[in-house]
């Protein structure tokens, strides 16, 4: 079974516990400023929504939001917002639905072939109105790559978490293998496998998939891309 149908469930919401409902209301802070180009979106696209935090934040900002993700788990917990079940490469939604499509939190490059991960820069596309604004947030290659910890073991939500992280330059995928020890003894280990895109990598695929990236951003705050940042944040449109 594919990492992702595994690993997105009630242990993934207790480890992730800290990106909470506070982070998506700075993340919506950027995208008022960044994303918004003063006109009102008919409706936006929370991508790879997860418990719909950022979907929660769109709408209490009076944004017509819905979230979509694959993992039944995470959809049914709260603030339960509307959202729907669906495959990131094909999606349950009609040509040119959305004004607006947001994808948070490196949920782009899941997939093991290169043709699959951008399928879905073409159902982006597909979704989008001419003249429709995206964002998608990935984590900085380079910085990661940088400081890469091999080995490390945590006490995360009262568990302790043994991990262990490597990039396979072949794939060029960064993994992290996580085995949770919980207190009656037992344990159970999960797999993360992104493909560590560099920036220009990104671009020239949502070019290719009928996409204009507007700017790069290294953070939330709004700085300028380069090798140091925290993040890579693309933020473009569907030409006309």
């Amino acid at each position: 079974m594919a990492w992702y149908k595994e690993w997105f469930g009630a242990d993934y919401l207790d480890l992730y516990a800290h990106r909470d409902a506070d982070e998506a209301e700075r993340h919506m802070e950027f995208v008022d400023r960044f994303v918004a180009d003063g006109k009102a979106p008919r409706a936006v696209l929370d991508l790879a929504c997860g418990a719909g935090r950022h979907t929660a934040a769109l709408r209490q900002r009076g944004y017509r939001a819905v979230g979509v993700d694959l993992s039944l788990v995470l959809l049914a917990h709260p603030p339960r917002v509307p959202s729907v079940a669906g495959d990131m490469c094909a999606l349950p939604f009609a040509d040119g639905s959305f004004d607006w499509l947001l994808n948070f939190f490196t949920s782009f490059g899941y997939f093991e072939t290169e043709r699959q991960n951008f399928r879905v820069l073409e159902e982006i596309t597909r979704l989008l109105t001419p003249g429709g604004r995206f964002l998608i947030d990935l984590m900085n290659r380079d910085k990661v790559l940088a400081g890469l910890e091999k080995e490390a073991v945590q006490e995360i939500a009262g568990r302790r978490v043994e991990i262990q992280r490597w990039y396979d330059t072949e794939s060029r995928r960064i993994n992290k293998r996580m085995r949770l020890h919980r207190a009656d003894g037992s344990a159970s280990t999960y797999l993360e496998s992104v493909r560590a895109y560099k920036h220009d990598e990104v671009t020239i695929g949502l070019r290719w998939a009928g996409l204009e990236v507007d700017q790069l951003y290294g953070n939330f705050q709004g700085d300028p891309f380069d090798r140091e940042s925290e993040r890579l944040i693309l933020v473009g449109h569907k030409p006309l």
